[in-house]
């Protein structure tokens, strides 16, 4: 009788391997939603592709967000769950205190307020890691993508 019920496990275990990890495809999307005297929020979208019949978790970790060369803050996620055989996508999102970009801008608070309003742009950079987990097997992913987004006044 105990071999009638391990026989399916086993075959159930085999089926269901962990061919390789997901694949890291490109951090996309990155955008400023909101900005105020207070704060920037900006978003981002992590694009993956996972090829298992099994999914696992993914977790960002102490990703650094530059702009404009100048490191202003660290962004972690909470664990995202990765569904078995489908495209998906994490969504990154950090809220920038205003006031690290400017202080920490070369020409001051002011030299830093007057050139994002003339340019109304700025390079966002996401530099870090995202940790993919699963069976107690896991993988980091490196994350550094640069693009130049627009600011809404």
């Amino acid at each position: 009788m105990k071999k009638l019920i391990i026989i399916p496990l086993l075959l159930l275990l085999v089926s269901c391997v962990v061919k390789e990890k997901p694949l890291f495809v490109k951090v996309d999307n990155m955008q400023v939603v909101s900005s105020s005297l207070d704060s920037i929020v900006l978003t981002a979208d992590a694009y993956f592709l996972n090829q298992n019949d099994v999914g696992g978790s993914l977790e960002s970790k102490n990703i650094d967000v530059i702009i404009d060369g100048i490191p202003v803050a660290k962004m972690s996620s909470k664990v995202f769950d990765v569904p078995a055989r489908d495209e998906f996508t994490i969504p990154l999102k950090v809220v920038v205190p205003t006031k690290e970009v400017f202080e920490k801008n070369k020409g001051g608070l002011l030299g830093g307020i007057l050139n994002s309003l003339v340019n109304k742009k700025m390079n966002v950079q996401y530099k870090g890691t995202i940790t993919y987990t699963k069976f107690g097997f896991s993988y980091d992913y490196e994350v550094d993508r640069t693009q130049e987004v627009k600011i809404k006044i």
